[in-house]
């Protein structure tokens, strides 16, 4: 394949691309956009995985880059990445015992072209105790992540089961990824 340039700074979609064998440069995005209320969840979050790899693309036109967002849903609410512990915490209590979604877009861009899509993994998360979710958010782990949990660090505690991909609850649906990729790299 083809060396790609990775539209994010996300040391788990590092891993995942390295895991994947792929020659990358990290060049993150630096505008965030914003999710269309108005769309489909699905796809509104593959319009924000677009939306960072046009950015770096234009920049790098002969390269291919690689965008990707990932978000959670619970009740057909959106969770993104916590602003403070606040809200970190009442996100935490959303999930706490219940089934929700994990979305993640992907994106891949070259001169001015592009495609992609979503995948979406179910999530059961355990009952959190209100010590669990101090403790969990005094770490600093959930502050940086969708939902305010991260599956592959000290988050894995409350995790009952999934379906679907593990890795796009990590940030990049890595089998699916691979395939497209091969295709067009």
């Amino acid at each position: 394949m083809k060396p790609i340039i990775l539209a994010s700074a996300s040391p788990r979609r590092q891993e995942i691309c390295t895991l994947l064998g792929l020659t990358f440069t990290v060049i993150p995005a630096q505008n965030e956009t914003e999710v269309d209320p108005t769309l489909p969840v699905e796809q509104a979050i593959v319009q924000v995985a677009r939306g960072k790899a046009e950015e770096v693309a234009a920049i790098h036109p002969d390269t291919f880059v690689l965008g990707a967002d990932t978000t959670v849903i619970v009740d057909g609410e959106v969770l993104g990445k916590p602003h403070d512990a606040k809200e970190a915490k009442a996100m935490l209590r959303h999930l706490s015992g219940r089934t929700h979604q994990v979305v993640t877009g992907v994106w891949l861009s070259k001169n001015g072209g592009g495609d992609g899509f979503a995948d979406v993994a179910d999530v059961v998360f355990g009952e959190m105790t209100e010590a669990e979710i101090e403790e969990y958010v005094n770490s600093g782990e959930p502050m940086d992540k969708a939902g305010a949990y991260g599956i592959q660090g000290c988050g894995m505690r409350y995790i009952d089961g999934i379906r679907g991909d593990f890795y796009t609850v990590m940030g990049l649906p890595a089998g699916r990824l691979y395939r497209f990729l091969k295709e067009r790299l």
